[in-house]
């Protein structure tokens, strides 16, 4: 059987690997959210071409200081704080165009400039009005089940889409009398479903009409803009918003967001092959916090959570909800590393502990006095484990001025080895703080 081969003589197969050794790196929470992704996208976007998310809309919540500003990112990616990349908001992103351009509005006061640097895919499902009424609808009906929900439209908005009906993007920018009855249909539906709830299609059509003239110059099919970036070189990150304890599948289900914010969103929310996907850096929080309901196996109702929470300010980036705290949980993180593979580690908010007489970390779950090797699959298996913790000396001493790993306390020190041995990851970062320096990077 015949082989192509190239002019210069290359084999078909050999130019194939080349072309795919240019890879993207991924960012993804490794807990229940807010382990500190925007300051590490924010780092490593300063060596990337291209910044961009996947999955989620503006439930996520990133905050980001650098030069003593502090911005507050949603739905936009939180690479937008580095002037000289690109960001990217993927099809498999559910946007709320109003919330969009507030949030657009506001960091640009604070001095952000962002125009020809964001693209918005023509495959991105719309969040309207409607959807975010009927979450707030959906959250008050649960009564004592609650989710959590951040009643921002997300879960309605997915679900518009499994059943496809949804609006995309690229319908608003087509012919504009088609879109207008296809809202008027998806209205409609969800009016017969929800009687309760109001919607002006007029005003919305009226309103939309002008998005569609403001994002013409962002929007443009953003897996042929992906691959072609990677096929030409450019350095691409992409930021994981939420985190791989609330993906849809895997994650403490029913308090769970309503997409895949594990590994797998990367590729379907990109639309680029799981072969170009590179470095994989999990992102965990010193302790364990989670917002909402759902089960916390190492939350701590006592004065170690309140110092916790108040010392690390754990108030929700897009809600302001009071977060629940505990010690780390790496039965959790053991857990997302065998569904997302991590490369290394960045161990974040180190300082937060830095009060504790001692410190303590869950090492594996017990059910029935016997360790259990699978996580839990409901929430009512997960409240009967029994945690066993290793206790460590703390510290007692500040680690904010740190910069290197050795300036950190030897029981500091101890504590991050002890992290990685019980993960089995190596930890590259250790952050002792808000900004861009407070940073450790150990190779």
């Amino acid at each position: 059987m015949a082989t192509e081969t190239s002019l210069n003589g290359d084999m078909p197969h050999k130019r194939q690997r080349m072309e795919h050794d240019n890879r993207v790196t991924v960012v993804l929470g490794a807990q229940w959210g807010d382990e500190g992704k925007g300051k590490m996208v924010d780092l490593l976007a300063t060596e990337s071409d291209v910044v961009c998310r996947c999955q989620g809309g503006n439930n996520a919540g990133h905050t980001v200081v650098v030069d003593g500003k502090m911005y507050d990112f949603h739905l936009l990616p939180s690479g937008l704080a580095n002037p000289h990349c690109m960001s990217v908001i993927g099809n498999g992103v559910v946007v709320h165009l109003p919330q969009m351009f507030d949030e657009l509005e506001k960091n640009h006061a604070k001095g952000l400039e962002w125009k020809n640097r964001l693209l918005l895919s023509n495959r991105a499902h719309m969040v309207f009005d409607f959807h975010q009424a009927v979450d707030g609808i959906q959250e008050t009906h649960r009564g004592n089940a609650f989710i959590g929900t951040t009643k921002k439209g997300i879960g309605p908005t997915y679900s518009s889409k499994a059943t496809r009906n949804g609006l995309r993007i690229c319908d608003l920018m087509g012919d504009f009398e088609v879109f207008a009855v296809k809202l008027q249909n998806l209205a409609c539906q969800f009016q017969k479903l929800h009687p309760e709830v109001e919607i002006d299609v007029q005003a919305e059509l009226d309103q939309y009409k002008e998005y569609r003239e403001r994002i013409r110059d962002i929007v443009t099919d953003t897996p042929l803009y992906m691959n072609e970036a990677l096929r030409n070189g450019k350095k691409v990150l992409v930021e994981g918003a939420n985190a791989s304890m609330l993906d849809i599948d895997f994650g403490t289900y029913p308090s769970v967001t309503s997409s895949n914010c594990s590994i797998g969103g990367v590729c379907t929310g990109l639309g680029i092959p799981a072969q170009k996907i590179g470095d994989v850096i999990g992102v965990v929080k010193a302790y364990t916090t989670r917002v909402g309901g759902g089960v916390l196996p190492t939350e701590q109702l006592n004065d170690i959570g309140e110092t916790l929470q108040v010392k690390g300010h754990e108030f929700g980036v897009t809600t302001g909800r009071k977060r629940r705290c505990g010690w780390l949980d790496t039965v959790v993180v053991n857990y997302t590393n065998m569904l997302n593979g991590y490369t290394c580690i960045a161990l974040t908010k180190l300082d937060i502990l830095d009060e504790f007489e001692e410190v303590k970390i869950g090492a594996q779950y017990k059910i029935n006095g016997k360790v259990t090797k699978s996580f839990p699959p409901t929430l009512e298996e997960l409240a009967k484990v029994d945690v066993e913790y290793v206790t460590l000396p703390g510290w007692k001493k500040s680690t904010a001025d740190c910069r290197k790993f050795s300036d950190l306390p030897e029981n500091a020190q101890n504590y991050v080895k002890k992290v990685e041995e019980l993960i089995g990851v190596p930890i590259k970062w250790v952050g002792v703080g808000q900004d861009r320096l407070s940073l450790i990077q150990l190779f």
